[in-house]
């Protein structure tokens, strides 16, 4: 049974999705008004890991994943650049969605804009004015009344003393201390994108889009929100309050937080000026997957200290893994099947346990290097387990192609093992250096050895 951390009660939770089979789930997207840096990436796969967990455990998805197209720093950056939002936005989205391709992130059924959704929008915000659960300010933008709200604080452990009731704030993103009412609608100020609506000319703030373009495509009640943990306050907490507010309903059951990555102990954000991109790392000569690997070593409610050295380790074990599916293994011919099979059961076993607690990847990962040294295994068998589990690590092992190699150089290499099984080390070395002369080499690697071609290696 999977279980999974609900930041809502504080603690992990059987998952029971509220139809059926079927899965609802929505992720906050990107704001394209600049590259997505590696933190924000770090979220992307630990939701493309909760996606693909769903699917191995045999339910259909149904994921949104918004893209905020109109928002104040985007706002910010067409003004400084003379430009409208959409010669900020367009570009950006493109290369978010090449980000997610590299890094085998799969394609979220719904994308949704902002900008497509104004209507929704300002039909939420119609509902929450009637409902007396916002108000119009005295700068004409209209706002949410959070004491209105009883359950407002619940996701992010915000005390009511520490509301600044009656204040008002119109930023989008802010503290917990100065949690006041957010603003739902913004009144049209000079150099900025506005809409009609029924209370005056402006733009959505933030926190409405969300709920708007989830509430339209999954209805007023589905089965997880997911997101970074810097979005808890306001973003989520703001979410829940002018959704259920509005509905009457619970929003979402369960909310899933993915930690920070950091860099020398500190958050990984475009106002430290720490943050480093894909673009950053292909430069480096790095494989995008590196830096997947990397986050599925660490599990993703931990805190994650990025550094080159790490990287470039995450490399290396990547470039192992694709050569153990490149380069084929010399058999042990002393396999029992019947044994074999209970191995390879128990590994899927322990795999799966893991994923399902909790998407504990850093067990799962030294599951896959365990079965991989397992020398009471074939290597097709590993081969066939290996492809099994990365329909949820997500490595690419699937369009790793294998080496063709010659019978005569196979028969060869068995050969050679033979000798080396039986201690004849001078027979096996003369063997290894004929191998050599053909243009192939032997490497004894911990889970056995492997022929290589030199023009296909790593």
């Amino acid at each position: 049974m999977l279980k999974l951390y609900n930041t809502l009660v504080g603690k992990k939770q059987a998952f029971n999705p509220i139809k059926n089979r079927l899965v609802k789930i929505y992720t906050c997207g990107p704001t394209v008004y600049w590259y997505a840096h590696l933190g924000n990436l770090r979220t992307y796969i630990f939701e493309d890991i909760l996606r693909r967990a769903l699917k191995y455990n045999g339910y259909k998805i149904k994921q949104v994943m918004n893209i905020t197209d109109v928002e104040d720093k985007i706002i910010k950056k067409a003004v400084s650049e003379k430009k409208n939002i959409f010669e900020i936005t367009k570009p950006y989205t493109k290369i978010f969605f090449e980000d997610l391709k590299k890094l085998n992130i799969e394609k979220p059924e719904i994308l949704p804009k902002a900008t497509a959704h104004i209507k929704e929008m300002i039909s939420m915000i119609e509902k929450l004015l009637e409902k007396g659960f916002a108000y119009k300010g005295e700068d004409g933008s209209i706002y949410f009344n959070v004491s209105q709200f009883k359950k407002y604080g619940r996701l992010s452990g915000l005390k009511k003393k520490e509301l600044k009731i009656g204040a008002r704030i119109a930023s989008d993103e802010y503290k917990k201390e100065e949690a006041q009412d957010f603003v739902l609608w913004k009144s049209k100020k000079q150099n900025e994108p506005f809409w009609p609506s029924p209370f005056g000319k402006g733009r959505p703030g933030w926190h409405i889009e969300c709920s708007a373009m989830s509430i339209k495509y999954l209805g007023e009640n589905f089965d997880i929100h997911a997101g970074g943990v810097d979005l808890i306050f306001p973003h989520h907490e703001n979410e829940i309050a002018q959704s259920e507010a509005s509905t009457g309903k619970k929003f979402a059951n369960f909310w899933l937080h993915g930690e920070h990555l950091l860099v020398n102990n500190q958050k990984m954000s475009k106002s430290l000026n720490n943050i480093y991109t894909l673009r950053e790392i292909e430069q480096n000569k790095i494989n995008p997957l590196a830096f997947r690997y990397l986050t599925l070593t660490s599990h993703y409610r931990s805190k994650l200290n990025f550094t080159l050295e790490s990287l470039n380790a995450s490399q290396n074990a990547l470039n192992n893994l694709y050569d153990f599916f490149r380069n084929p293994q010399i058999e042990n011919l002393k396999i029992n099947k019947t044994n074999e099979a209970k191995k390879l059961k128990s590994y899927r076993a322990e795999f799966i346990a893991a994923i399902n607690d909790d998407l504990n990847t850093p067990q799962a990962i030294a599951i896959v290097w365990q079965m991989i040294k397992d020398h009471k295994l074939s290597y097709n068998a590993k081969k066939t387990l290996l492809l099994e589990f990365d329909t949820i690590l997500g490595l690419g092992l699937n369009k790793i192609k294998s080496i063709k190699i010659p019978e005569k150089i196979r028969k060869m290499a068995q050969e050679r093992e033979q000798f080396r099984v039986n201690e004849q080390f001078i027979q096996a070395d003369l063997l290894r250096k004929k191998i050599e002369s053909l243009g192939y080499k032997i490497e004894d690697c911990a889970y056995g050895p492997q022929i290589t071609s030199p023009r296909h290696r790593s």
